[in-house]
């Protein structure tokens, strides 16, 4: 049983490295469409090694052999820069021409996570961005104690790994030739959580945006108020909400937030709900609490699907559901 799994493995990583290795462009491979083959081998190899590491942990630290195939999952591993794996299907997508297909699974069609430049690249009419308040940077206003790494620490690598400030971006970009107010969250920078800076650049551009009477977007990927700055990060629920008041009510202009997916905690029970047209991405998580949450605090079992776009869209949340290809043209029409 352990010869023929080995001998199986090691045919699976064989494939993937004369896949990868030969003189054949990669490239040329994935646009012809000849890959398909060999990215149910990449699956496949991907997939089953969690599943064999568990299995056959004892035999491998006995059969000399079988050690021998962790070697060859080396070569996995030093190939799965290449690809993005789907958090819906499990399938793989290479990442060369991911960006261009607007981060959507190849296979299954799923909206998977957009960096916050991405978005704005997605959104706007090409070479309008123009940022604001890019200078403003979080600091440590209640001196946050943690026992693992210091906040100020922790937004330090944030910013090198994100080229971000903060987990916002606010500007003024144009849709169609219309200027138009547009914030952006980013849920690599910490989770796209909700801090005293995120609410006063989301603040100051509803403020411009009030004074110029421009069209507001905000595209929502949050989970919710930043626990590092107390109830300063609460505060920015009321502050934002306050300045749409404005906004909408006296100035009478149109707002429009994008929910993606996840928008949770205060940025859903806030201004994530306060547009004039409330629009989603299939299958996004939109809640308050996560599941877990809930059933802990509440000891009940909180059903499947009861948190997607689709289930909450039937209970009349929001008003639309626009998958991310022809999100730009829709937003321009509304």
């Amino acid at each position: 049983m352990n010869d023929t799994q080995y001998t199986w493995n090691n045919h699976i990583n064989s494939c993937i490295d004369s896949y990868l290795q030969s003189q054949i462009c990669i490239d040329s491979y994935i646009v012809s469409g000849s890959d398909n083959s060999s990215n149910n081998y990449i699956s496949s190899s991907i997939c089953g090694e969690s599943g064999n590491s568990s299995k056959n942990a004892d035999a491998r630290t006995s059969d000399p052999i079988i050690r021998e195939s962790s070697t060859d999952l080396d070569v996995t591993q030093k190939y799965r820069h290449l690809w993005v794996l789907c958090e819906n299907c499990y399938g793989l997508n290479y990442k060369k021409f991911f960006k261009s297909k607007m981060n959507l699974c190849k296979q299954c069609g799923y909206h998977l996570k957009m960096s916050s430049s991405d978005r704005i690249e997605l959104s706007i009419d090409p070479g309008t961005w123009e940022p604001m308040d890019e200078d403003m940077v979080p600091l440590d206003p209640i001196e946050f104690h943690s026992e693992e790494e210091p906040y100020k620490n922790r937004i330090d690598s944030y910013q090198r790994k994100t080229g971000l400030t903060e987990a916002v971006q606010t500007g003024i970009g144009q849709l169609d030739g219309i200027n138009v107010a547009i914030a952006v969250m980013d849920f690599q920078f910490m989770g796209g959580s909700m801090g005293s800076v995120f609410g006063e650049k989301i603040t100051r551009l509803i403020e411009y945006a009030t004074k110029e009477f421009l069209p507001l977007i905000i595209v929502c990927a949050s989970g919710g108020a930043r626990k590092q700055e107390g109830n300063l990060s609460l505060m920015q629920m009321a502050k934002i909400s306050s300045a749409l008041y404005d906004y909408q009510s006296n100035k009478k202009l149109f707002y429009v937030p994008i929910l993606t997916s996840p928008t949770t905690g205060g940025v859903t029970t806030s201004f994530g709900m306060l547009g004039d047209i409330i629009i989603a991405e299939p299958n996004a998580y939109i809640a308050f609490a996560g599941k877990r949450v809930i059933e802990q605090t509440l000891n009940k079992t909180v059903p499947d699907g009861s948190q997607a776009a689709e289930y909450l869209f039937h209970k009349g949340l929001f008003d639309l559901i626009v998958p991310r290809n022809p999100l730009k043209s829709v937003s321009r029409r509304i």
